[in-house]
């Protein structure tokens, strides 16, 4: 989010956002047309899939600029499930080591203190509230020009915190 962004840019490190590695493999499971059920095809996605996270913030999808479209209704409306799905969590994991190697990082996400990088030398825990974290993501969301209502906002992050505590 906003400040981890801030902190890298303050510290000129490289912020890696996971959440739009998650975010690229929605996206692309939306295209091939992939039901969320076909869990195999999700997998190959994941394994065939070529993410890169630049310093300026833009996300490559397979060379293509996909910064704006990941973070569309229809990319957050799935992009739970798919990452509960223990496999392409796994491949998620390395390829957010890949893009951290031999840098200095500020890594964002849910899981990066316990899987990705758990020997990480500063660890900061976040929490806040679900109203507080809807009521920023929907004006980040309508500053991007991304169509999302309030009510959505707030009923796809309280799923998304269930879902999280309740995977494997």
């Amino acid at each position: 989010g906003r400040l981890a962004k801030t902190l890298s840019q303050k510290l000129n490190l490289v912020n890696i956002d996971t959440g739009a590695t998650y975010r690229c493999v929605a996206l692309k499971t939306l295209r091939n047309n992939v039901k969320i059920e076909e869990k195999d095809k999700i997998i190959d996605i994941a394994r065939d899939i070529n993410i890169d996270l630049l310093t300026d913030g833009t996300v490559l999808m397979d060379g293509e600029d996909v910064t704006k479209e990941i973070r569309s209704k229809e990319v957050t409306s799935i992009v739970s499930p798919i990452s509960s799905i223990v496999e392409v969590r796994e491949i998620l994991v390395e390829v957010q080591r890949k893009i951290a190697e031999g840098k200095n990082v500020v890594m964002e996400g849910r899981d990066i203190t316990t899987v990705v990088f758990p020997n990480a030398p500063y660890k900061f825990y976040l929490d806040a509230s679900i109203e507080c974290r809807a009521k920023r993501r929907y004006k980040e969301n309508q500053e991007k020009g991304i169509e999302m209502s309030y009510d959505e906002v707030y009923e796809s992050i309280k799923a998304r915190d269930y879902n999280d505590m309740h995977k494997e």
